[in-house]
């Protein structure tokens, strides 16, 4: 693609600063990204442009010019080869073209609605079983008690893993985890590939078993999904139960405990839930675009590009600042007033776009609408009775603590 030479380089634009530090929560820097999307839709921040539209923002997640860098937020901590980096390298995360349309052909065969509707009373029963455990008590801390063990659970069912293995998988996420975020001390590579490799040695004697005892769960759909003779071979199947595990555990847990925490802090709005259950759908988005726990995805400029008349020089490491996307006052009418019956708002980009668009946002939005609609309706004029800090904006954030008291159960 020729690009006019008259476009300014996006370094040299006149582009506002968008400044913050990496133990700065979401809360923190909010003021400042306000301030810049009020001059430009691109600023300059720490680590390079960031796109803070919505408009913009939409666009880069569908553009294939824009690509996931490899390795993702290693390569920005100084890992760029080794074992760990392989790993990642080769997920379908990373991978692009012609393989990924491979494997997400492949994958969205077996991860239907149906795959997600059939965990409906596992997520009903899960919810509600780590609800009466703190019922009689009328206190709990919604990160320890309700959202950490929340998700894991049923990422279990859905693979058809025993649910007594949850603990393991909890710990194995916990672990694999850390090298998808920004890690100022740096990624313990030794912990992370310890905790994958058990993690494989789990799947691969699940998947033994389903080639000659299919179920019904998840792992044996993707077992049996087809295209033109083409199946899913032992290390994709490996690869692909691991991710689901990563994608559906901390941006679950995280992202449960952000929105009970500013449900909080409205309680007209809690009420209004908990009276109102089928509001729990625009709840789940409301509370994601207000309370966010992800401020943004990486993305590299694969060649020479324009965008609203600025250059993106080829190489160009790019933020898709969602935080910001998410509260664009261009798109969203008050868009710091927290109304979960707003109607005509557009999606909220916290599930990406375009080709890597998340596979599981079907599952996560169910497991968050039935997790709030429960908690509404059972933890009654729910009061805060110590602080909820919550962890930076540059890894995946959300409350550390969120305890409460409340009534009913």
């Amino acid at each position: 693609m020729t690009v006019d030479v008259l476009c300014p380089n996006v370094f040299d634009a006149g582009l506002p600063t968008l400044t913050y530090d990496v133990d700065e929560t979401p809360a923190d820097v909010y003021p400042r990204i306000r301030e810049a999307q009020a001059q430009a839709p691109i600023a300059i921040g720490p680590f390079g442009p960031e796109i803070i539209s919505h408009e913009l923002a939409r666009t880069v997640l569908r553009d294939p010019r824009f690509t996931i860098p490899p390795g993702m937020s290693l390569m920005v901590q100084g890992i760029t080869s080794g074992p760990l980096w392989d790993k990642i390298v080769n997920s379908l995360l990373c991978i692009e073209g012609d393989a990924h349309r491979r494997l997400r052909g492949l994958v969205s065969k077996a991860f239907t609605p149906r795959a997600s509707a059939r965990l409906h009373d596992t997520i009903v029963e899960v919810i509600n079983d780590l609800i009466d455990r703190v019922a009689g008590e009328g206190r709990c801390d919604i990160v320890t008690d309700i959202a950490r063990p929340y998700p894991v659970p049923i990422i279990c069912a859905l693979l058809g893993a025993p649910r007594e293995d949850w603990e393991r998988f909890s710990r194995w996420a916990d672990d694999i985890f850390t090298a998808f975020t920004f890690n100022p001390d740096g990624v313990d590579q030794a912990l992370v590939m310890n905790a994958w490799g058990e993690l494989d040695d789990y799947v691969d004697e699940m998947v033994a078993r389903r080639r000659h005892s299919p179920t019904d769960d998840l792992l044996s759909d993707l077992i049996r999904a087809e295209d033109e003779g083409d199946r899913l071979n032992a290390a994709e199947l490996r690869m692909l139960a691991g991710g689901l595990l990563l994608a559906g555990t901390d941006t679950t847990r995280n992202q449960l405990a952000g929105s009970v925490d500013v449900l909080v802090d409205h309680p007209d709005q809690w009420a209004l839930l908990a009276e109102h259950p089928e509001l729990a759908a625009g709840a789940v988005e409301e509370t994601m675009r207000h309370a966010a726990i992800g401020s943004g995805t990486l993305r590299t400029v694969i060649d020479d590009t324009e965008l609203a008349g600025i250059l993106f020089p080829a190489g160009t490491m790019v933020i898709v600042n969602t935080l910001a996307a998410n509260r664009d006052p261009a798109v969203y009418d008050e868009p710091d007033r927290f109304d979960i019956t707003r109607t005509d708002a557009p999606a909220v980009l916290t599930f990406g776009g375009g080709i890597h668009y998340c596979l599981g946002a079907n599952l996560a939005r169910l497991e968050l609408a039935e997790a709030l609609r429960i908690v509404t309706r059972r933890m009654v004029t729910p009061t805060r009775n110590g602080p909820a800090p919550w962890k930076p904006m540059m890894e995946l954030s959300g409350p550390k603590a969120l305890p409460i008291e409340f009534c009913g159960g």
